[in-house]
């Protein structure tokens, strides 16, 4: 056999094998994105043009992620946002408008004193769908009702479902840091409680 078909054999086991690596390290990529990013995953895929883009913006989101120097809240902190968020509840009983409005403040502000830059509401769900992706859907739909009502074509039901959304992602960011169970291993549509009931409650007792 001539010497130049074993060089396009080889050529071609070459080519093969590194179709092969690099099918198996496309796979491996895919299967930390899905256990990192879960649901989060999912949509991403469903609004890229391609699974391909999806995954690059989902590394891209983690790379952002290292950059930053996310903090847990000092205990005195996160004392003084769970009591403001009890407020929040109390308020949206007479203001619910005002209440979500006040309620998607405090997600900021909390997320800022963390660390998360906060500027732009995408970037916001971007950065923190890295760490929180069981909930950043409840955040990005609790920010598309409150907008709705505030353009007029929402609803009282629309805002009470706003708030439940935004103490999804709240109950997360106020959470002690570490060795303990995260909510992120919660099930994600576990039930939040009543925002009006337990408001009217906590009035009730005053």
């Amino acid at each position: 056999m001539p010497s130049w078909v074993w060089v396009v054999i080889a050529l071609a086991a070459v080519v093969v094998l590194a179709i092969v690596v690099w099918q198996a390290l496309a796979r491996r990529r895919t299967g930390q994105l899905q256990e990192q990013f879960g649901p989060e995953y999912d949509r991403t895929v469903g609004t890229a043009e391609s699974k391909r883009e999806a995954e690059a913006e989902l590394q891209a989101r983690e790379q952002r992620r290292r950059e930053l120097e996310i903090r847990p809240l000092p205990s005195a902190a996160r004392y003084r946002y769970l009591e403001a968020w009890q407020g929040v509840q109390s308020q949206f009983v007479d203001d619910p408008s005002a209440a979500v409005a006040r309620a998607d403040e405090l997600i900021q502000s909390v997320m800022s004193e963390r660390g998360y830059p906060v500027e732009d509401f995408e970037q916001r769900a971007a950065d923190v769908s890295v760490d929180h992706p069981q909930v950043v859907e409840n955040y990005r739909e609790g920010h598309r009702l409150a907008q709705s009502t505030a353009n007029g074509s929402g609803s009282t039901e629309d805002l009470r479902q706003a708030m439940r959304r935004y103490r999804a992602l709240f109950d997360e960011l106020v959470e002690p840091a570490a060795d303990h169970p995260t909510a992120r291993e919660r099930q994600s549509d576990q039930p939040i409680e009543d925002v009006d009931t337990q408001a009217s409650e906590e009035r009730a007792e005053r």
